[in-house]
């Protein structure tokens, strides 16, 4: 007999089938009903997690945002040279993607509702304050990288998430692959937080 699946299991089901059907698509012609059908649950299922599909797709924004904080969060060491350290963050961050994601994170979270748009500038601070953080990491190690502000840690972010709608496309292509944007990336952050030449 299989044992019923937790609340935090069904949520998760639930963001995923939204990832899945918003991939084929897209937000605006996706419903609850093809989000429950995708996810073999029923639409009492649904709203006893979600109030409509929006919370929903903050929700796996919400997740997925978190998970790729702390992987950055987690990556590099310290005592590595700083462009070094800048091509493992961006390699760790461009692998965390998942492809199944991609175009409600990247995509569709632009153009959701009022309270998603909310969401998203949140969000969009606080992986500045990550980048801000581990920048701080780096200088406790070597002082000759430069500080790097929030206001100029919020520009980072917002030029990267450029260049990956640019790889999606106006389609919100969901096999979207983000690989090739390692040297674009790491020379953005590099000319952001250049470390100084030696005395």
């Amino acid at each position: 007999m299989t044992a019923p699946r937790t609340a935090a299991a069904v949520r998760a089901s639930l963001e995923l089938a939204l990832a899945n059907v918003v991939a084929e698509k897209g937000y605006a012609a996706t419903t609850i009903a093809d989000i429950v059908a995708s996810a073999r649950v029923s639409k009492r299922t649904f709203y006893e997690h979600f109030t409509d599909k929006e919370a929903c797709l903050m929700a796996l924004y919400d997740a997925a945002c978190a998970r790729i904080m702390a992987v950055l969060r987690a990556t590099g060491d310290p005592d590595q040279p700083w462009p070094d350290q800048i091509r493992a963050l961006t390699d760790a961050y461009l692998a965390t993607l998942d492809a199944m994601v991609n175009r409600a994170i990247v995509v569709e979270m632009q153009a959701a509702g009022v309270r998603a748009y909310r969401m998203r500038q949140r969000i969009q601070r606080e992986f500045a304050q990550t980048l801000v953080d581990v920048v701080e990491r780096a200088r406790a190690t070597n002082p000759r990288v430069d500080a790097l502000s929030p206001t100029m840690a919020l520009a980072l972010c917002g030029g990267i998430n450029e260049l990956m709608l640019d790889v999606v496309g106006a389609s919100g292509d969901p096999g979207a692959d983000f690989s090739g944007l390692r040297e674009p990336v790491v020379a953005l952050f590099a000319a952001v937080v250049p470390e100084r030449p030696s005395a």
